[in-house]
């Protein structure tokens, strides 16, 4: 049985990594920005699968509240095996109507955020010489998107956080990988206009549908897996033929 701590996971692709390991009896660590009935529902579903698990609320861009929190985590679980930085937020202008607090909260939630997280999580992976880290990504970052230079930016600066992480930690026998979904069901895809989603981003998946987050859930499990140790540095799209 693993520990399991995921970022921005109560709601979207995040809650669905949540339930996959939780169902296959891992202690799964959660995150949120704020505590709502919605949260003490997940929590409590959690928690029939899972006894052990917890939610911890914090903002990923904020270094005190993740030190405070990361350090109560590890005071309460001694240890973190798979770390899932998935917290990520959109602020959606073309560069010219794009203001600073704009571009600032992006970079620092998207990228800033693993970094913190990571930077903390990460002795005790070293200490025990073993663990997986998963980064969620995007295929917007690899391909980019009118709109969103921000969240593009960060996107591939995540990927490349992951590549050189990798190196650094392979001797320790920790993998570093980067999953890249493309436009799946979740809260932040159901905010594109409908027009929008059925003329401009459903015509160039291949498959011609949006992915299920159980679906990218399933593969970020993988990665955590022991199938998976010869696996790192790597980022792998799950996008139905995006293009």
């Amino acid at each position: 049985m693993k520990t399991v701590f995921i970022t921005g996971s109560t709601r979207g692709i995040g809650q669905a990594i949540a339930f996959e390991f939780a169902k296959n009896n891992h202690t799964v660590i959660l995150n949120g920005t704020k505590e709502s009935p919605k949260t003490n529902k997940l929590i409590g579903r959690i928690k029939k699968i899972s006894k052990k698990s917890a939610i911890y609320y914090f903002d990923v861009s904020d270094f005190e509240q993740v030190q405070d929190n990361c350090r109560r985590i590890l005071k309460e679980f001694k240890k973190v095996d798979v770390l899932v930085n998935n917290a990520g937020i959109v602020r959606d202008k073309s560069l010219m109507k794009m203001d600073l607090e704009d571009w600032d909260k992006v970079i620092k939630t998207n990228l800033y955020g693993p970094f913190f997280i990571t930077k903390i999580i990460l002795p005790g992976m070293i200490k025990q010489n073993f663990g997986r880290i998963i980064n969620i990504s995007s295929i917007i970052g690899l391909t980019g998107n009118f709109g969103q230079t921000n969240y593009s930016a960060s996107k591939a600066g995540l990927i490349g956080f992951t590549k050189s992480l990798a190196k650094e930690t392979a001797k320790h026998h920790i993998t570093v990988n980067a999953v890249c979904p493309g436009f799946a069901e979740t809260d932040m895809v159901a905010s594109v206009p409908a027009e929008i989603l059925k003329t401009r981003i459903l015509p160039k998946i291949a498959l011609g549908r949006l992915a299920l987050p159980s679906e990218i859930a399933k593969l970020v499990y993988f990665l955590s897996s022991e199938d998976a140790g010869y696996i790192t540095g790597e980022y792998i799209s799950i996008n139905g033929g995006f293009s």
